[in-house]
């Protein structure tokens, strides 16, 4: 994969997928999300003069593999960028139920529909949760579904960006307070990732280790822990319960390829 950047004419890329990939709390100072693919797409436009890279974002937060090979698959095949990253399935894991089998099937027709169409496609796999409590007990079902994931990619050609093995991402500093999206240093850190594995020589390092954490008491642990219940998982849940998305009447932020 090293020398993918030189084999390849890259000078348009297009992302899409959920609120992983829409950026969510990474926030920027106009109220919208940055996010890793934002950051991967700076990274690739320093390549090239002012105005050489294009980039698109489809991605929104909540949606779920079928909605995102519906709504967003069809957009990023008209536009047929030089490099697509497609990182999907992880709702869909997350719903009591479900078949990461079956949800790598449906990913595997979206991958295959993506590379007729764009001239590389990189996927991500799905973190290794031991190190978040809402998310632990998913922990064989990504794993399941990553073993598949990576023999799509290696089926499709398919770069990897490796998420379950960067172990810097099961720190806390990795993720916002809701504990399910990432803080702005971990979008950071996958964007760093995602350059790499598409042979993009980083200065920064997605593995550096982060610095050392003040010892937090019990009591502010448990203190933590209930505001936490209040602000985020009693409203996700409440959500579940009522058939709402996060997504619900949220729009892609760049449905075109414009110029960085």
């Amino acid at each position: 994969m090293a020398d993918l950047l030189e084999t390849l004419d890259l000078t348009s890329y297009a992302a899409l997928g959920d609120s992983f990939t829409e950026g969510l709390n990474d926030p920027a100072p106009d109220g919208s999300y940055v996010g890793w693919a934002d950051r991967l797409a700076l990274l690739l436009a320093e390549r090239l003069p002012p105005g050489g890279f294009r980039y698109a974002n489809f991605a929104v937060r909540g949606r779920l593999l079928y909605q995102i090979a519906a709504e967003q698959v069809p957009q990023v095949r008209r536009l047929q960028p030089d490099l697509v990253t497609f990182c999907a399935g992880g709702n869909d894991i997350l719903r009591p139920g479900s078949d990461p089998d079956e949800v790598a099937e449906r990913f595997e027709r979206a991958v295959v529909q993506l590379t007729e169409s764009a001239g590389k496609v990189l996927i991500c796999t799905g973190f290794d949760t031991r190190g978040v409590p809402l998310l632990r007990h998913l922990r064989g079902k990504i794993a399941t579904y990553n073993v598949h994931l990576r023999a799509i990619a290696d089926r499709n050609d398919c770069a990897v960006a490796d998420l379950w093995s960067l172990r810097t991402m099961q720190s806390r500093q990795a993720w916002s307070e809701d504990r399910l999206h990432l803080s702005p240093e971990g979008h950071q850190r996958v964007a760093l990732l995602a350059a790499r594995a598409l042979g993009l020589p980083t200065e920064a390092d997605p593995a550096e280790p982060w610095p050392a954490e003040a010892v937090r008491s019990d009591a502010e642990v448990r203190r933590e822990n209930l505001l936490w219940a209040r602000d985020y998982l009693l409203p996700w849940v409440g959500r579940r319960l009522r058939g709402e998305s996060s997504g619900d009447h949220v729009a892609a932020k760049r449905p075109e390829l414009l110029p960085l």
